[in-house]
């Protein structure tokens, strides 16, 4: 199933992804750090969504108490809450 959420707090604005199979697949980010969000995107390609939350949920960038992995966690708790 495809989701999109819209980010608060970061340079990106808004991450599509995937989850299918029990996995998550096809992470885009609108915006941001181009290579940065790049390289987020294939790390976590294939995990399962607990497994990305794990890993990214808390992280946060710079004096923000967010970032771009943080938000792609929340997206995916969402997403596997509904």
């Amino acid at each position: 199933m495809k989701y999109s959420y819209n980010t608060t707090g970061t340079c990106s604005r808004k991450i599509d992804f995937e989850i299918d199979g029990g996995v998550v697949k096809n992470v885009t980010f609108e915006a941001g750090c181009n290579g940065n969000l790049k390289l987020i995107s294939k790390l976590v390609d294939g995990l399962t969504p607990e497994e990305l939350i794990e890993r990214c949920k808390g992280i946060t960038c710079g004096y923000r108490d967010t970032s771009c992995g943080d938000q792609l966690a929340r997206a995916v708790g969402k997403a596997i809450e509904s």
